[in-house]
């Protein structure tokens, strides 16, 4: 198990590091294992680092006593993209940032942290369309002015420089910037590649309903069809992080899912709630088994904290969807470092995902997606013998109201629809509030 769990965070940032419920949305953030959450720079959601160093300060720290490294993202500047002068003042900027983190928290901490050149720079909305070639300018810039700085303290360690960040979702050929990168910029200024997947992008309604411009793209299928194709989405995490780990292979270089949720937008209306119910918990539940098999390094979902809006797991106030829970309780029970095994494909039961972890202790965890809202009746005996080992339960589904709730374990369970059951020799210290 190498995959390490993460989260984007941008516009719940000031509750995380100021806000009167920062306690419970750190303990939350914690449970759900997350080793990294990427924030952003010069975006105007957050403090300008330039501007308000305090409040940067703030955002960063919130990051770090939540237990997690920060991956600084830098994006973007006005266009043009290509103007050498546009591209030093930005480099110069970044570069300044770096200093003024080392100056705050010490090179021996800075030094292991995360450095993301640019959003998406494929997509016009979010990055700016910009040519591969215009990109790889300002990576080289950008990624030898952090480099600059983090020198000192590195010990001959890489540093974790990255991009591009790439919007692999609605935009062909997202892959071609990825080998690019690796092939034309030194080994030594790439710690990471960094690539998004969203189920899909366009409306969960249709889109004259909301008077929306597709960019040429179909409506997709409404209500139970669109959740069968939303689910049929999750196998292609592995394809594209075992493609992916084919480019890496050798180099050193980490294998990250950026960016990653069921359906890419802020508002309740578009999403209908499926990236917090229980589908979008077993969706996220089956894509971090597939980027597990596909051999991802780090996951980041979009976002943790929800500031109103239909992405973040959690509320400003720290209360958990039922998407958390499952989060929560999927990390407790898989964990970077087990030994990881997974059931052959069983044709009888195509909408069930599943993987067995060892740990530490002679622990073993069987856990079982339901990625269907149909009722899977699972017969442990069909699946693997070392799981007769295992003696408790925990599952949530629409039987259990949406809950986790922990039951005996006597060699089968049911899941009545989209849900998650967790079977183990060592479920005492899971925690499932």
């Amino acid at each position: 198990m190498q995959l390490r769990y993460g989260f984007n965070e941008i516009d719940g940032w000031w509750h995380l590091s100021t806000g009167n419920y920062r306690d419970e949305l750190t303990r939350r953030i914690r449970l759900m294992d997350t080793a990294v959450i990427r924030i952003f720079v010069f975006d105007q959601p957050v403090p300008h680092p330039l501007k308000d160093w305090p409040g940067f300060v703030a955002y960063i720290q919130g990051v770090l006593d939540a237990g997690a490294k920060p991956m600084l993202t830098f994006a973007k500047f006005p266009p043009p993209y290509d103007n050498d002068h546009h591209i030093k003042i930005f480099a110069a900027r970044c570069r300044e940032v770096v200093w003024g983190c080392v100056e705050q928290w010490g090179g021996d901490v800075v030094k292991d942290w995360y450095w993301c050149v640019w959003n998406e720079p494929n997509n016009l909305i979010i990055g700016g369309d910009l040519t591969y070639e215009m990109y790889q300018r300002i990576y080289e810039e950008v990624a030898l002015s952090i480099h600059e700085v983090l020198r000192p303290h590195l010990n001959g360690a890489k540093a974790m420089i990255g991009g591009p960040a790439i919007d692999g979702t609605h935009r062909s050929y997202w892959m071609d910037w990825i080998v690019r990168l690796v092939s034309y910029v030194d080994n030594d200024l790439i710690g990471f590649v960094s690539w998004h997947r969203y189920g899909d992008w366009r409306p969960a309604v249709p889109s004259e309903t909301l008077d929306l411009e597709m960019w040429g793209a179909p409506d997709p299928p409404n209500g139970e069809m669109l959740e069968d194709l939303l689910m049929a989405q999750t196998p292609s995490y592995e394809a594209r992080a075992r493609g992916v780990a084919r480019l890496l292979q050798n180099r050193d270089i980490l294998n990250v899912c950026g960016e990653l949720n069921t359906i890419a937008h802020h508002e309740h209306y578009y999403t209908l709630g499926v990236n917090q119910n229980l589908l979008g918990g077993a969706f996220y539940a089956s894509a971090l088994i597939h980027l597990i098999r596909g051999g991802a390094e780090l996951e980041m979902r979009w976002t943790a904290i929800g500031h109103g809006d239909a992405y973040g797991l959690l509320s400003i106030q720290g209360e958990p969807t039922v998407a958390a829970l499952i989060k929560q309780i999927f990390v407790q029970h898989v964990r970077y470092g087990d030994e990881v095994c997974f059931f052959a494909h069983r044709q009888e039961k195509p909408t069930v995902d599943g993987l067995i972890a060892y740990g530490e202790n002679g622990r073993i965890s069987g856990v079982f997606v339901n990625t269907s809202r149909l009722k899977e009746t699972i017969y442990i005996e069909d699946w693997d013998e070392a799981l007769q080992a295992c003696t408790d339960m925990i599952k949530v589904d629409n039987g259990t109201g949406e809950r986790v709730v922990r039951a005996p374990f006597d060699g089968y369970f049911e899941l009545d629809g989209y849900g998650v059951a967790i079977i183990s020799t060592d479920m005492a210290g899971t925690v499932i509030d």
